[in-house]
């Protein structure tokens, strides 16, 4: 039995928007049937929230930088921008990813090669979790909280075109996440379940939760750290460029801007060859 996803091309853009308006409500559906379970996970994610912000409140009580160019209210802003990427890869995509090799074992794949919509599309973005989207919430919160702190000599001006910029370089952070994520789900077509790879993902994630300068010590493993996660598995950029572009930091580093776009145009290209090349290597449950 032959697939063919591609067939379904992504020529039907209304068509899409309201598939994907479908996927959003039926989630919405689900998460208000567990209503209970709906706010355990809000109030969790508020509590490790407040804990975060509480731990590098005691850490900056006690030193002025975390790291050279990076004081309190930087870092704060920096932190709240991994918040909001972490929060729409989390609520947009994961649960996806994570049922991806289920949609394989169970013979389910088959049905959603069968429908008339990309296969990619379909196993991008049906399901949701919308518990997470508080984090959003809370991480503009944050991010409002800390540019209004910022010392007066700061030369951040907050304005329409910065917001946008912003916001482009944040979309790019989804983007090589996604792309990422997307790329090791392909691989539970070869390996069955790949959960040691998910794993793999959260490892070098990590990575991104602190600013690219932190790695620059004199010891041979930070150098080493920065070369490959910038330039070959460039996780470095996917929350320093955003942030570094709404404090007016990236100074004589702009270029890492363009790695940022590179990349996450780059990633999206592969990522789509790798779930294409995937593809056509499964098996169908009636094969």
């Amino acid at each position: 039995m032959s697939h063919h996803p591609e067939d379904h091309a992504l020529s039907r853009g209304p068509r899409y928007r309201s598939v994907w308006i479908t996927f959003v409500r039926n989630a919405l559906i689900r998460e208000m049937t567990f209503r209970s379970n709906f706010i355990i996970t809000v109030m969790t994610r508020a509590l490790w929230f407040c804990s975060q912000v509480l731990l590098f409140k005691i850490i900056f009580h006690n030193v002025q930088h975390i790291t050279p160019g990076w004081n309190e209210y930087q870092y704060f802003a920096f932190m709240a921008t991994g918040m909001l990427i972490n929060a729409l890869v989390e609520s947009l995509f994961m649960p996806n990813m994570a049922n991806f090799s289920e949609l394989i074992r169970t013979g389910n794949l088959d049905f959603a090669l069968l429908k008339p919509i990309d296969t990619q599309f379909l196993v991008s973005f049906e399901k949701m979790d919308l518990a997470m989207l508080n984090q959003i919430l809370l991480a503009t919160g944050l991010l409002t909280y800390a540019l209004s702190n910022l010392p007066d000599d700061s030369s951040v001006q907050v304005t329409a075109a910065g917001i946008l910029l912003y916001l482009l370089f944040v979309a790019a952070g989804v983007v090589i996440l996604y792309s990422l994520m997307i790329s090791l789900a392909s691989t539970a077509i070869w390996f069955g379940r790949n959960q040691g790879l998910y794993d793999f993902w959260f490892y070098i994630t990590v990575f991104a939760r602190y600013p690219r300068s932190i790695y620059q010590t004199a010891t041979p493993g930070g150098d080493v750290i920065r070369f490959v996660f910038t330039f070959i598995v460039p996780i470095l950029v996917v929350v320093t460029v955003p942030a570094r572009v709404l404090l007016d930091t990236l100074g004589q580093q702009a270029w890492l801007a363009g790695i940022s776009i590179a990349t996450a145009v780059i990633g999206i290209f592969l990522s789509r060859l790798v779930f294409t090349w995937s593809l056509r290597s499964y098996r169908s449950a009636s094969s």
